[in-house]
């Protein structure tokens, strides 16, 4: 990209969560290959970011672009409705040996927001076909869905991100969220504010919905498994649907496959994106129990309504097919395991440091929430100087490298976060 390039971009292109009259800097990429990031000035950055959790192979990745390629040369594309093609097929397959084998039914979009949307519809479908009209769901505070209107609703209401839109969203159940923090000892206080909701409104509430373990874009923390046990017997008892949002921490990131698997609970549906594709091309998936779909299925109206016009994309299917050949291989358990171990080594200590207020690892993710707001722009600068691309947000400097990042690299992105900590213009 040339200069003329940039300030078209800077003055024509919105960006996410960003001014079109005062944006934060951008940088610009112009290729990727494994872990590095290469801009238009030549400079080789580390991603620690794997490009929002999606690109957990790195970039450029062989086997991912082989799919690609033998895949473009029979179709990039093709309507779902009333047909169908065997890369969809061979994904579906895949996501269902995958998956707990109560979830066998699997929906296609092309977002992780569109997948909770489609898990939200779903359940109101559901209750309508048992001739009830429940349109309340149950969720907790400080979690994150997306930026679509029913992932915004189901989202902390007091989220900065969200909150001018309260007045058009439809008004949801928000519990307490746990304080018991996922290496800590259980309180059974925790479940207090949910079990009170659930008792009193059960006949409203259409489904419950959860970030399991991890809480990611409301604050990055992670709570006891024990509590996603507690809120599955609930939903057990009380005869309500459970719905994974894994969107962000399917496929590996917090050491399992997925994050549910460390409270071994099964959820009713689940919903999966980001890595589905190892951050090559977008989709996603809401993967339900065959009773909600043939609840669904049998009642009046017949069939599900909804259709994304490029749901169960032939080119994202079989990039999510290698991607997923990829991980059978079973070489992310080590190396997520090395990740977390480097971090715990590297960024645990900082909880000393007189910036830090906390530091959290769990898998590959490894956050360090600051006593204060950072400021986004000095500090990105900054990180790109020092040879690496983190995107704090708020108070919070997290990374999720990709899993293939070597121990080398790795101290490079903790050293640099370790430097940043140490510059007191980069708080506000």
């Amino acid at each position: 990209m040339n200069q003329s390039d940039i300030m078209f971009d800077y003055k024509h292109i919105w960006h996410p969560y960003s001014s079109m009259t005062n944006p934060l800097p951008c940088y610009s990429v112009i290729s990727a290959k494994g872990v590095y990031l290469k801009l238009n000035n030549g400079k080789k950055i580390i991603d620690g970011m794997s490009s929002w959790w999606s690109a957990i192979h790195g970039y450029n990745h062989p086997i991912l672009n082989k799919a690609l390629k033998k895949q473009i040369k029979k179709m990039s594309h093709v309507m779902f409705g009333s047909i169908t093609h065997p890369a969809a097929v061979a994904l579906a397959r895949k996501l269902i040996d995958l998956t707990p084998k109560e979830l066998d039914c699997v929906f296609f979009s092309d977002s992780g927001s569109v997948a909770i949307e489609v898990a939200m519809k779903m359940l109101i479908q559901y209750w309508y076909s048992l001739g009830q009209r429940r349109k309340f769901f149950l969720t907790i505070r400080h979690g994150y869905h997306g930026d679509t209107f029913a992932a915004m609703s189901i989202s902390d209401p007091k989220n900065s991100i969200h909150k001018i839109y309260n007045n058009f969203l439809p008004k949801h159940f928000f519990s307490d969220p746990p304080m018991s923090s996922f290496h800590d000892k259980w309180n059974e206080n925790d479940l207090i504010s949910f079990q009170e909701i659930i008792e009193k409104n059960s006949l409203k509430i259409a489904g419950v919905i959860l970030e399991p373990i991890v809480q990611g874009v409301g604050g990055m923390k992670f709570y006891h498994p024990i509590y996603l046990k507690k809120i599955k017997c609930l939903c057990d008892y009380y005869s309500i649907p459970l719905i994974f949002d894994e969107i962000a921490t399917g496929f590996g990131r917090t050491g399992k496959l997925f994050a549910f698997e460390h409270a071994n609970v099964v959820p009713d549906i689940l919903c999966l994106g980001k890595a589905i594709t190892g951050g090559t091309i977008t989709l996603a998936a809401t993967i339900s129990s065959s009773h909600i779909a043939k609840t669904i299925s049998n009642s009046k109206i017949g069939c599900f309504m909804h259709g994304p016009t490029y749901m169960g994309n032939p080119l994202a299917c079989a990039a999510a097919n290698a991607n997923i050949k990829i991980l059978q291989k079973n070489k992310w358990k080590i190396q997520v395991s090395n990740i977390e171990q480097q971090l715990c080594k590297d960024l645990l200590p900082l909880i000393n440091h007189h910036n830090v207020n906390n530091v959290r690892i769990l898998g590959a993710i490894g956050v360090v929430e600051c006593m204060r707001l950072i400021n986004i722009a000095l500090i990105q600068k900054f990180f790109v100087n020092n040879g690496v691309w983190i995107r704090p947000f708020k108070k919070l400097i997290y990374i999720v490298p990709p899993y293939i990042i070597d121990t080398k690299q790795l101290s490079v992105l903790t050293n640099s976060i370790k430097k940043a900590l140490d510059n007191a213009s980069f708080f506000l």
